[in-house]
């Protein structure tokens, strides 16, 4: 025992200046405010608190990191909501990035709200999958995986996948996005279930306001595009095809940013259900009012236009603390 016990302490010494030890802790303010109108919303308040934690190695260019993420809703139980556990292998260098196992969404993912909600970076902040990225001197494009539910007795199977990118030329460039989910039965589809498919593109082309001006922006405007099919219930794919835009700008600590659709609703698993409405724009008045290396504050004051009837408010506060080594 005692000879055993010096190997794995030699190797361990070995093993561990080999490595680099890194670690990442972040703190996440949630206050989102939400005088929405139903059928297309629901209203609610949400105020929170996240804090995760990651402790890793990295080796060269491969990373191993795990970790928890919890986050306290205000008002409910510690528990209401279950830690996310955070545990993946990453390679990344300056052209290619792989992530598999259970790693943070933010910073990765990065699709339109009528596609994927921004609740998702409140109750679902890990992609349970992978992750992969490809760049070039004039663009990028990525791809997910995340494995949304395991096939139990009571709970269906259910994934999603997308591609998303850009390729740029000066200021002018095209995004595409693509993303699809399927809803699949539970494990004796008892009582039965019929499986559901959703699927969208987005292409949007644009141009962006150049560095060396102080406001910055972009405009862009295009197609988004969505599938629809529940087996043996719908004849085949509802297709829905709309106008889509969006300009940002900004000044400083202010920023306003809009958004368009319009011609036709869409339905996606997880997109903001606004969208399904036929007609809707969205306008975001936007205070930065901490702009620190590690701390990053905003404040959203936020109108929503539903087919050209009904105006809603929102009101969005994020801080962001991230310190790490």
């Amino acid at each position: 025992m005692k000879k055993a016990l010096i190997i794995i302490f030699f190797f361990s010494a070995l093993f561990s200046q080999a490595q680099e030890f890194n670690y990442q802790f972040l703190f996440e303010g949630i206050g989102d405010n939400r005088e929405f109108t139903q059928p297309f919303a629901y209203p609610q308040t949400i105020m929170g608190s996240r804090g995760a934690f990651e402790i890793g190695v990295d080796i060269d260019n491969h990373q191993l990191r795990g970790g928890l993420s919890h986050l306290i809703e205000f008002g409910s139980d510690m528990d209401a909501q279950k830690p996310k556990l955070t545990l993946y292998y990453q390679f990344q260098d300056k052209d290619k990035e792989f992530a598999f196992g259970a790693f943070p969404r933010r910073n990765k993912i990065d699709f339109p709200l009528a596609m994927l909600t921004d609740t998702l970076l409140y109750y679902r902040p890990n992609i349970e999958g992978m992750f992969g990225e490809i760049s070039w001197d004039w663009g990028h494009q990525n791809g997910f995986v995340d494995w949304v539910g395991r096939q139990t007795e009571i709970q269906r199977e259910q994934f999603m996948a997308g591609l998303s990118g850009e390729i740029f030329y000066k200021n002018l460039f095209l995004q595409n996005y693509l993303l699809m989910f399927h809803n699949a039965h539970t494990l004796h589809n008892d009582p039965p279930l019929h499986i559901e498919d959703y699927m969208g593109l987005a292409l949007q082309g644009g141009i962006r306001v150049p560095e060396n001006i102080a406001v910055q922006g972009h405009l862009k405007m295009g197609l988004l595009t969505s599938q629809y099919r529940e087996r043996n219930v719908t004849d085949g794919y509802e297709t829905a095809s709309s106008f889509f835009a969006e300009a940002i700008m900004r000044y400083k600590n202010f920023g306003i940013k809009s958004v368009m659709n319009l011609g036709a609703g869409h339905k996606f698993a997880y997109g903001d259900p606004y969208y399904r409405a036929k007609n809707y724009s969205r306008t975001d008045l936007i205070w930065y009012f901490i702009n620190h290396e590690k701390i990053k504050g905003k404040f959203n004051l936020s109108m929503h236009f539903i087919d050209w009837d009904t105006l809603d408010q929102q009101q969005q506060l994020s801080i962001i603390y991230v310190f790490g080594k």
